[in-house]
């Protein structure tokens, strides 16, 4: 094998860290995007020469007609709600995307994974509530551990969807009974399954050949998550999570890609932080200061419109996500949204219940945990139009350099609005 030429880009907060952006810029001149995890249940906005997008399922490396998409095998998929997305695209972008293609062993969001989320998550007390978008991802996720998924390939194979779905129907529309909501058919299952072979069929590829030759042949490959590590099902805030790893080595596995081909790691983060659904978020605001970040950050979910839960940069799970995922480089974004403030602040530890602990630790203490704070002071200039280093004004430039000490990793990418060029690519220096 020769050299490699793999990127990875990943979150390292609780999502919508701005990735869409970081990925749009990253993919301009990618051969390959691979979308690794995850479904339609969280968005990365892209903007560009055709406008403003929330993508969902679909990889932001489509926008280029020579890059190959693929949708991997990690990742669970509602052919409906890509139908939907590639068509608005085609609409208003008047582009024919036919540079996109399915893992055959993606497997697929059905009707009843939709109806059993929601239900689901209606049972719990408030106290227990995961936040769910309520798109079917989690019930999906559980049927592929639980070996009653149904992948792409299936729907491939008419004869063989019957009788996986022979086996599936019958636990499935005893769940739908039990929460009161109407059954499914066969039939129904496989009429929408004829329809989504129509749509897909030409798309739906074994990836694992294509995947391969591109990474021994030294192509240009970029790996997408969604989300971020805090939301990750073995290292996030458990069960407030993904059902899914929406970290590097969750790359490696959800694209089909060895580890030691990872060439680079961009982390992507906020100057600030951002979280939507429940669990513990230590940082978080309640008063002015986060419906101050909340207004001019525009915080609202792309996939479901939710106000995002708003809060001050938390370096301790920063810095923790940098060494868990092996980040080389960070991507800080939204800088410019801090631009006004006199004073921001870091969490540099936590307190729990009277002691001091300098790490990120599990689920039920970061419950109890009270932020410690170091206070910089705000630089009060717009920062919109610096497009190098030296163009931002010196206690923002001070503010960077403090993150990038607390999370021991180099920040190469400073964004300043969402705009492609609004991002300062910053020297190793």
């Amino acid at each position: 094998m020769g050299s490699y030429n793999v990127n990875a880009v990943v979150g390292v907060q609780w999502g919508d860290e701005g990735k869409g952006r970081i990925v749009d810029y990253l993919a301009s001149d990618a051969e390959l995007v691979i979308r690794f995890q995850g479904g339609d249940n969280a968005g990365h906005t892209v903007i560009n020469e055709y406008g403003k997008f929330g993508l969902h399922i679909l990889p932001s490396g489509i926008f280029n007609p020579e890059t190959m998409n693929i949708v991997g095998a990690g990742t669970v998929v509602n052919f409906d709600r890509m139908h939907e997305e590639m068509e608005n695209i085609r609409t208003s972008a008047g582009l024919e995307i036919d540079n996109v293609f399915i893992d055959e062993r993606a497997h697929i969001i059905m009707p009843y994974h939709m109806a059993l989320d929601g239900a689901e998550e209606g049972k719990r007390s408030e106290k227990e509530k995961i936040g769910t978008t309520k798109r079917g991802i989690g019930p999906c996720y559980s049927d592929k551990a639980a070996r009653m998924g149904i992948r792409a390939a299936d729907i491939m194979d008419p004869e063989r969807l019957v009788e996986r779905l022979k086996l599936i129907l019958p636990k499935k529309n005893r769940d739908l009974e039990y929460y009161g909501l109407e059954t499914v058919t066969l039939e129904e299952m496989l009429g929408k399954c004829a329809q989504w072979r129509e749509m897909f069929g030409d798309h739906i590829i074994d990836a694992a050949p294509v995947i391969r030759e591109a990474v021994e042949s030294g192509k240009k490959i970029l790996l997408e998550g969604q989300l971020g590590i805090m939301r990750d099902n073995d290292w996030g805030i458990y069960p407030y999570t993904t059902s899914s790893n929406p970290t590097v080595a969750g790359g490696c596995n959800g694209a089909g890609i060895p580890p030691r081909c990872i060439s680079k790691v961009v982390g992507v983060a906020k100057a600030y932080s951002t979280s939507v659904g429940g669990g513990p978020y230590m940082t978080e605001l309640f008063d002015e200061d986060g419906q101050k970040l909340r207004d001019i950050g525009h915080e609202y979910g792309v996939t479901t419109g939710r106000p995002r839960r708003c809060g001050w940069f938390d370096a301790v799970a920063a810095d923790f996500a940098c060494f868990m995922n092996g980040v080389t480089d960070v991507a800080l974004t939204k800088l410019d949204v801090l631009d006004t403030f006199e004073k921001i602040k870091v969490c540099t530890g936590y307190m729990i219940d009277g002691e001091y602990f300098s790490y990120l630790p599990e689920t039920r203490l970061q419950e109890r945990a009270k932020p410690i704070y170091e206070t910089f002071d705000g630089w009060m200039t717009d920062t919109t139009s610096c497009r190098k280093w030296e163009d931002l004004p010196e206690n923002a430039r001070k503010y960077v350099l403090a993150l990038e000490k607390l999370m021991n990793t180099h920040i190469t990418y400073v964004s300043v609005g969402p705009e492609r060029d609004q991002l300062i690519i910053r020297e190793n220096n």
